[in-house]
């Protein structure tokens, strides 16, 4: 069934756990998540990136498709945007059944990130759509290859007054991720997580999932993460059956394996990373 992140991450903060959020993009990986997920009976969020949406028909096509088959999981299923910069792709985002977005205005000032917030808030609210929004800057890697920038860590005195002029519904905070994989293993910030917490209640949100030493993830869901993006873990997961794939039709001398046969590899490399993924955020067993 399809729910907005108030509906997932006030369990999940409540009981001390994280959803998972994954960005997928063609059929295969939305069912591979979703059948995965069903079966460790986990709440999870199917992410979508603007790159991926304005290719071809991308927005009818995946929108469509997670919309249409979301009502036949016995899950909740959150359909969020991801990293957003734009308010009017926003809107056509929520015109297409997106139950929830996030506002990226990260590597604006202050002011502005609070005022563009705000706008995106106000609209979404009206329709039952909740809004991500992120302080600080969670740097990286570039779906291209090409370097994001560095990160610049979240203001733990900027926290209370974003949230008040905003009314967000989360918060992605940088405590020390990157995006992509990582060039380096990370060492977050837990003390800066720590004073964010005690500041408010809204639900944080832990970009960068992907490579995370694990129990540096897990120690940010015992401070108070309730959402964990992950995305390069499930393309290296993929690119790795693509591989076994090629090399068993290899094996078999044919040039034409049907469907099921080609894409078995790729799925089930990406259903062990996505079930292991689920389990080590606490995931399992929560509907």
């Amino acid at each position: 069934m399809l729910a907005n992140l108030n509906y997932v991450l006030a369990d999940a903060q409540k009981k001390g756990y994280a959803v998972p959020a994954f960005d997928c993009v063609e059929d295969f990986m939305v069912r591979t998540i979703l059948e995965t997920a069903e079966a460790k009976n986990s709440p999870v969020i199917l992410m979508s990136l603007r790159h991926d949406l304005e290719e071809g028909k991308g927005f009818e096509y995946i929108s469509g498709l997670i919309n249409t088959v979301a009502p036949a999981y016995d899950i909740p299923i959150v359909y969020h945007l991801d990293h957003a910069e734009d308010f009017d792709f926003i809107k056509k985002a929520i015109d297409m059944g997106f139950t929830s977005v996030m506002y990226d205005g990260s590597k604006l000032p202050f002011e502005e990130n609070v005022k563009n917030t705000r706008q995106v808030v106000e609209y979404a609210h009206k329709r039952g759509v909740s809004v991500e929004a992120e302080l600080g800057h969670v740097g990286g890697m570039n779906l291209d290859g090409s370097k994001e920038g560095d990160s610049q860590l979240t203001e733990a005195s900027d926290v209370k007054r974003f949230i008040e002029e905003t009314n967000v519904d989360a918060l992605a905070i940088s405590i020390g991720t990157a995006h992509g994989v990582y060039e380096a293993e990370p060492v977050l910030n837990i003390e800066r997580l720590k004073e964010i917490r005690e500041i408010t209640d809204v639900p944080l949100v832990l970009h960068g999932g992907s490579g995370t030493p694990l129990d540096q993830v897990q120690e940010t869901i015992k401070n108070g993460i309730t959402k964990i993006n992950i995305f390069a873990d499930l393309r290296i997961a993929m690119y790795k059956g693509l591989l076994e794939a090629a090399e068993k039709a290899e094996a078999a001398d044919r040039d034409d394996p049907t469907p099921d046969v080609l894409f078995a590899p790729i799925k089930n490399s990406l259903g062990k990373v996505v079930g292991k993924k689920i389990e080590q955020l606490y995931a399992n067993d929560r509907v």
